[in-house]
């Protein structure tokens, strides 16, 4: 199998994707030129003209955005490239090769002529956000700058392409605008790891060493920058700073820009949401915000059920780091579960689990709800949304009674909604891993929730268990005898673990599982032995035999650091397919894939990128 990441420091001899130069890619810059800038840099030539240090922190208002360049790189070093990527974006292979590519994406070029005044220039995001439960004002980009938007040619999907790591903007508070090389590599490996399990995700298109930027956070550290992209990097935050300024006009405009621009317009948002429209408000009163709102819930609750599915913690769920678009945000202290325990939390910050692996739905949910209040009176509103007085006046007296009863009774609907996807989601793909083909009543608590407890209760890797679950045949568990002397298969490579469980205990509890999983393989499948080969083959391809672990990205990382660029091309080929038996025969494969290190499972990581 090919590598599914370019090493950048030597030659690649591959094929073409049938995509084109990042020059002649289609670009746009539909977000600034819709929403309002930054009033003390209104043009990209005021931007331009100002000295890069006097970009700094500051607090902005009336805007969403400031038009702001990246700061220059001494000799950037390309370390990477994701080729699905860039097959996603529409760039052709080898592109990653020339100069033009490797300067765009360390920031040293932008799509912009200060002579002709011509292009496309780079700008920031403004955005508030609620932290661990509490309000934390103005927080913006304060190290990521977007530098335009593209258009794959086929698909004619639009991402705004981004980096991470580009240096001061006005909302980088007290900050220095940079990445370190750690933080680095873990988003641009869990990026692409993500979208390879099909959770919704922003992407990673390269990492770039920035060798001469030492970054000091707890230490000295290598700096480096993330070229990402995404279809919308609007988030909860981006409601939060205007709902708290009373902006009522720049919410209208960012909802507006939202329905017409990021999604497939108010038409379509409306077929989606009127089958799930609430009975306690008439149809004629709920009107095309309340459809963005529900469908805006809906991507979310679709995306925590992936994450729950899958053993994800984000580790900083605050609203700033909530996608309106539903993707995976923001990777700082996140992780994949080793053993199953609902109560991890990656975050040594957390302290009282607000962002455990457990709370991640009710969490989004509370994000949401803030979301609902910032749109809550053009919800609320119903038909008279579009009224001249409301619009230019905002609520009358006689108006707010009725106006608020109905925008609470809206966010409530949306949360049953929020509930009812999130749980039909998370069935389906547990359904998928369990390697069944239909659902019945009983499989929520008689087998799923059952072996969430087993996992638990043992302590078993809750990837492995899926894992080692598609390798097993109906013959090898279809006695009770069988079932227990295969059940050892789950355990760690040390035994048993979990208090006060034996090998007996703890096999026996397996086995009974194994039981009921085997009566409704049968229910689906029948006995066949040719039906269980396509049983097994199908639940491969849905429970990965690699994860983006917490104690391999710690190698991988110290690995770069020391010199190797070799093993940042290994895991992204691993992460990129991660439900292969092998890939390309690298030492660290079979290894990476098997028990983890005792000592270094459900390890913990700070904030500090």
């Amino acid at each position: 199998m090919s590598s599914h990441a370019i090493n950048c420091n030597g030659n690649s001899n591959v094929t073409s994707n049938g995509g084109v130069s990042v020059k002649e890619l289609p670009k746009s810059n539909v977000f600034t030129t819709h929403l309002p800038a930054d009033e003390m840099f209104p043009t990209p030539l005021k931007s331009f003209e100002a000295p890069r240090n006097k970009l700094g922190p500051r607090m902005v208002k009336n805007a969403l955005y400031t038009f702001v360049r990246p700061e220059q790189v001494e000799e950037p070093e390309l370390l990477a490239v994701s080729r699905q990527a860039m097959r996603d974006i529409g760039i052709a292979d080898g592109e990653e090769q020339t100069e033009d590519f490797k300067e765009i994406v360390a920031g040293n070029k932008i799509m912009w002529d200060p002579e002709t005044q011509e292009g496309i220039y780079p700008w920031a995001q403004c955005y508030g956000g609620w932290q661990f439960g509490s309000w934390a004002g103005q927080l913006g980009d304060g190290r990521a700058i977007s530098l335009f938007e593209s258009t794959n040619l086929s698909t004619k999907t639009r991402y705004e392409i981004q980096l991470k790591g580009a240096g001061r903007t006005p909302y980088s508070r007290f900050a220095d605008g940079k990445a370190v090389l750690r933080s680095s590599i873990r988003e641009f490996v869990v990026s692409e790891a993500l979208n390879a399990l099909k959770i919704p995700t922003t992407r990673a298109l390269s990492l770039t060493l920035t060798p001469h930027a030492h970054v000091r956070r707890e230490t000295m550290e290598p700096g480096a920058i993330v070229c990402r992209f995404a279809q919308s990097w609007l988030r909860i935050g981006t409601f939060d700073i205007l709902r708290a300024r009373g902006d009522r006009a720049n919410i209208r405009r960012a909802a507006t820009y939202l329905g017409e621009h990021v999604f497939q317009g108010w038409d379509s948002l409306k077929s989606a949401s009127s089958s799930s429209s609430p009975a306690a408000v008439p149809e004629s009163e709920i009107n095309r915000f309340y459809h963005l709102y529900s469908h805006i819930v809906r991507a979310n609750a679709r995306t925590v059920a992936a994450w729950q599915a899958y053993g994800f913690t984000n580790g900083v769920l605050n609203t700033d780091n909530t996608s309106l678009y539903g993707l995976s945000l923001d990777f700082g202290p996140f992780a994949f579960l080793d053993n199953f325990d609902p109560n991890y939390t990656p975050n040594h910050d957390d302290h009282m689990l607000r962002y455990a692996y457990r709370a991640q739905p009710s969490v989004i949910w509370w994000n949401l709800v803030r979301l609902g209040e910032s749109l809550g009176e053009i919800i609320g509103a119903g038909s008279k949304v579009d009224d001249a007085d409301f619009s230019e006046k905002g609520v009358s007296e006689d108006f707010e009674a009725e106006l608020i009863k109905r925008a609470e009774t809206l966010i409530e609907a949306a949360g049953e909604e929020y509930k009812a996807v999130f749980l039909a989601e998370y069935k389906r793909l547990m359904t998928q891993r369990l390697g069944l083909k239909s659902q019945k009543d009983t499989d929520f608590e008689g087998l799923m929730t059952e072996a969430l407890d087993t996992m638990e209760a043992l302590e078993l890797d809750f990837h492995h268990f899926f894992r080692r679950l598609s390798s097993l045949k109906l013959t090898e568990i279809d006695t009770a005898d069988k079932r227990t002397a295969i059940a050892p298969r789950f355990f760690h490579e040390e035994g048993v673990t979990g208090l006060g469980n034996t090998t007996e205990s703890a096999s026996e509890r397996i086995a009974t599982w194994l039981g009921l999983w085997h009566d409704r393989l049968q229910d689906d499948w029948g006995e066949s032995e040719e039906a269980d080969a396509v049983r097994e083959k199908e639940m491969k391809t849905v429970n990965p035999n690699f994860v983006a672990r917490g104690w391999v990205l710690d190698e991988v990382i110290e690995r770069v650091i020391k010199g190797d660029r070799k093993v940042l091309e290994t895991i992204m080929g691993m992460g990129s397919a991660p439900f292969e038996d092998s890939w390309n025969g690298a030492e660290e494969e079979e290894r990476w894939c098997r028990d983890p290190p005792k000592y270094d499972r459900m390890k913990m990581c700070s904030c500090s990128s």
